[in-house]
C-alpha cells in the first residue's frame, strides 16, 4: 500500500497546531470586521479579504472551508476578467481538492490556473505560482500512479524554483523530496537515493528546516529498505525517531514507526513489529486517519488471527467511512461549484441583456454618426468639387494670360522687326545717300563750304550710328523668357502686399523658360500661390525668401519663411499639400519640406526641364 500521506511535508512544530489555529481565527476575525464595514459595491475588495481568508484556512489544513472562500473570490474574479488574482486563487482550489483526494478535478484546476498566468510576461512572481502548480501536478500525477508525469513537472517546477529571486531552499527541498519519493514508487531505487544523497548533502537546508531533513532521511532509509540494502537499517529509522523526539516532530514520527514495523515484519522479528505498529497506531490516532488506516493494516498482517481479525475489520469500517466523507466533502464541492455556475449562469444572462442593449444603442449611435459623417462628407465633397473647379477656371485664366502674353510678346517682336527694317532700309538707305551727295559737294575747294560739308557729314555718320545701334537693339529679342517672371514678380508682389508680408525673390536669368512646357509653368505658378497661402494662413512670418535656381537641368524653387513652424510628425495633411503633391507627381517633381518650432518652414521643390 502506497504510503500517499508523505507528500504531504507539515511545517516544524505541526504539534501546536490548535494555537496556531486559534491565531488564524483572529486575523480572519478582523479581515471580516474590516469586509463588513466597506462598501458593499466594492465586490472585488471583498473578493481579495476572501481569498487571504482562504489561504489561512488552506495552511491551517481546513481545505473545505477554505474552498468556500476561494470559491466566492473565484466568481467575482471572473466577473471583472481580473486574470492574475483568478490564477492564484484556482491555485488555492486545486490544493483544497488534492488534500480532498479529488484529483481529477485538481488537475483540470490547477491546468487553468496555469494556463491564466502564461497569459502574463514572466516575472518573479508570476513564475513562483508557476513553479507551485507544476508541483501539485507532480503530486497528483504521482498519487494517480502516473510516475513519468509525475517525474516531469516535479524536475518542471524545480527548475523554475532554482531562477527565482528570494529564498526558496525550503520550497525546493520539499519538490525535491517529492521526486525522490516518486522515485521509490517507480521503482527506480538508485535514482531516489541519488535524489535523497542530494538532499542531506545541503547543509543549509538541513539547519533551517529539519522537517525536511527528517523526511529526506526516512524516504532514504525506505529506499535503502526497498532495494534489499540492510547494512544501515534499522539505525537510520532510529536516527530519525531519534530528531523526530528531539525536534517534537511527533506526528513525522508517525510514518518511521511504521515502517520500522514494517522492516522487522520483514525481518521476523514480531516483538519488536508489533511494538512500532502499535506506537504508529496510537500516535496517528491523534492526527490522520489515512495514517491511522496504515497502522491498522500493518496490525492485521502482524497479529494474531483473532487480533489480526479485529484490526481488519477496524481498517475495514475506518476505511469505508473515509471514503463516505471523501465522498461528502467532494459532493459539498460539488454543490458548491453548482451554485456558483447557477449564479454565473443568472449573471451571464443578465449580461447578456446588458448587452443586447448596449449593442441596439450602440448601433443608433453609430447609424446617427455614420449619417452625419455621410452629410458632412457629402458637403465636402461638394466643397472640394467647387475648389477644384476654380483651380481649374484659374488654370485656364492662367493658360489665357500666358497666351496673350506670348501673343503680345510676339507681335511686339513683329513690331520691333519691321520698325527695325524700315530704319534700316528706308531712313538709312536716304541718309547714306544724303552723305554720298555732300561727299561729293566736298570738292568745292572754298575753305568755308569744305569745313560746313565736313561738318554735316560727320553729323549724318553719327546719326548713321545712332539709327544702326537702334535697329540692331530692336532687332534683338531682349525680353525672350521675361514674361513667365514677369507674371511671378506680379503674383508674389500682389500676395505680399496682401498678406502683409515682405519678400525677397532671387532667380538665374540662365533658366530658359520659353524651354519649358506651360503645364509645368501653371503648376510651378500654382505651386508658388499655395506656398504664400500656407504661409499666410499658419506660418505667422514676416518675411519670405523665394529663389530660382538651375542645377544639372533641373529648377530647383526654395521658398523659406521665418514664421512658427510646425512638428511634421504631428502636422496633418490637408487639402493644400494634397493638392502640392498632385501637382508635383504630374510634372515628375520633386517636393521636400522641413520645419523646426520658432524657426520657420523651408519648402524645396525640384522640376526637371526635360
Amino acid at each position: 500500500m502506497k504510503v500517499k500521506s508523505l507528500y504531504i511535508i507539515l511545517f516544524f512544530g505541526v504539534v501546536n497546531l490548535h494555537a496556531q489555529l486559534e491565531q488564524n481565527i483572529n486575523k480572519i476575525d478582523s479581515i471580516l470586521g474590516h469586509v463588513s464595514k466597506s462598501k458593499s459595491s466594492d465586490s472585488v475588495f471583498i473578493a481579495k479579504e476572501y481569498y487571504k481568508i482562504g489561504e489561512i484556512y488552506r495552511k491551517s489544513l481546513l481545505s473545505d472551508t477554505a474552498y468556500y472562500y476561494y470559491q466566492t473570490a473565484e466568481k467575482v474574479f471572473r466577473k471583472n476578467n481580473l486574470k492574475y488574482e483568478l490564477a492564484l486563487t484556482l491555485y488555492g482550489i486545486a490544493v483544497c481538492q488534492r488534500n480532498n483526494k479529488d484529483y481529477t478535478s485538481s488537475e483540470v484546476t490547477t491546468i487553468e490556473s496555469l494556463t491564466l498566468l502564461n497569459d502574463f510576461n514572466e516575472s518573479n512572481e508570476i513564475n513562483r505560482y508557476k513553479a507551485y502548480n507544476y508541483n501539485n501536478l507532480g503530486i497528483i500525477f504521482g498519487q494517480l500512479g502516473n510516475f513519468e508525469e509525475s517525474e516531469k513537472y516535479f524536475n518542471r517546477s524545480l527548475e523554475m524554483k532554482r531562477d527565482l529571486e528570494g529564498d526558496f531552499e525550503r520550497s525546493i527541498g520539499t519538490t525535491e523530496n517529492n521526486l525522490g519519493f516518486v522515485y521509490i514508487e517507480a521503482g527506480k531505487y538508485e535514482l531516489a537515493k541519488e535524489q535523497f544523497d542530494k538532499i542531506l548533502s545541503n547543509s543549509n537546508l538541513i539547519r533551517n528546516n529539519p522537517d525536511i531533513y527528517v523526511s529526506a532521511l526516512g524516504n532514504y532509509a525506505h529506499a535503502l529498505y526497498l532495494n534489499k540494502e540492510f547494512d544501515r537499517l534499522p539505525e537510520l529509522y532510529l536516527e530519525v525517531l531519534k530528531i523526530c523526539d528531539s525536534t517534537n516532530q511527533e506526528y513525522h514520527s508517525i510514518i518511521i514507526h511504521q515502517r520500522l514495523a514494517e522492516y522487522y515484519h520483514f525481518r521476523n522479528q514480531r516483538d519488536s513489529a508489533l511494538f512500532y505498529a502499535y506506537k504508529a497506531k496510537e500516535i496517528s490516532g491523534k492526527y490522520n486517519n489515512d495514517d491511522l488506516l496504515k497502522s491498522l493494516w500493518m496490525l492485521s498482517e502482524i497479529e494474531d488471527s483473532d487480533k489480526a481479525t479485529q484490526f481488519l475489520k477496524a481498517y475495514i469500517k475506518l476505511n469505508d467511512s473515509l471514503q463516505k466523507a471523501e465522498r461528502a466533502i467532494r459532493d459539498k464541492f460539488a454543490r458548491i461549484r453548482f451554485d456558483t455556475q447557477r449564479v454565473e449562469q443568472e449573471n451571464r444572462q443578465i449580461a447578456q441583456e446588458r448587452m443586447w442593449l448596449m449593442i441596439i444603442s450602440i448601433i443608433v449611435i453609430i447609424a446617427s454618426l455614420l449619417l452625419y459623417l455621410v452629410i458632412r462628407q457629402r458637403n465636402k465633397n461638394k466643397e472640394l468639387q467647387f475648389i477644384q473647379e476654380q483651380q481649374q477656371a484659374n488654370e485656364e485664366i492662367y493658360n489665357l494670360m500666358l497666351s496673350q502674353n506670348e501673343s503680345i510678346e510676339e507681335a511686339r517682336t513683329l513690331e520691333k522687326q519691321r520698325i527695325s527694317k524700315e530704319l534700316h532700309d528706308g531712313v538709312l538707305g536716304r541718309l547714306f545717300g544724303t552723305r554720298l551727295s555732300l561727299d561729293s559737294l566736298n570738292m568745292n575747294p572754298s575753305p568755308d563750304a569744305v569745313k560746313t560739308r565736313s561738318q554735316y557729314i560727320q553729323e549724318l555718320k553719327t546719326i548713321e550710328e545712332d539709327i544702326r545701334k537702334v535697329s540692331h537693339e530692336l532687332n534683338t529679342d531682349f525680353v525672350s523668357g521675361a514674361g513667365f517672371i514677369d507674371l511671378l514678380k506680379t503674383l508674389v508682389d500682389t500676395q505680399c502686399i496682401a498678406y502683409g508680408l515682405n519678400y525677397s525673390l532671387d532667380y538665374d536669368e540662365v533658366i530658359n523658360w520659353d524651354a519649358i512646357s506651360n503645364k509645368k509653368k501653371i503648376h510651378i505658378y500654382r505651386l508658388v500661390q499655395e506656398a504664400l497661402h500656407n504661409i499666410y494662413k499658419h506660418a505667422n512670418a514676416e518675411h519670405i525668401k523665394i529663389s530660382f535656381k538651375l542645377k544639372n537641368n533641373v529648377i530647383c524653387l526654395v521658398i523659406k519663411d521665418d514664421g512658427s513652424g510646425f512638428d511634421l510628425n504631428k502636422a496633418k495633411s490637408g487639402i493644400g499639400l494634397k493638392n502640392m503633391n498632385s501637382r508635383i507627381d504630374e510634372i515628375s517633381g520633386e517636393i521636400s519640406i522641413t520645419s523646426e518650432i520658432n524657426k520657420g518652414t523651408t519648402v524645396s521643390i525640384k522640376v526637371p526641364i526635360s
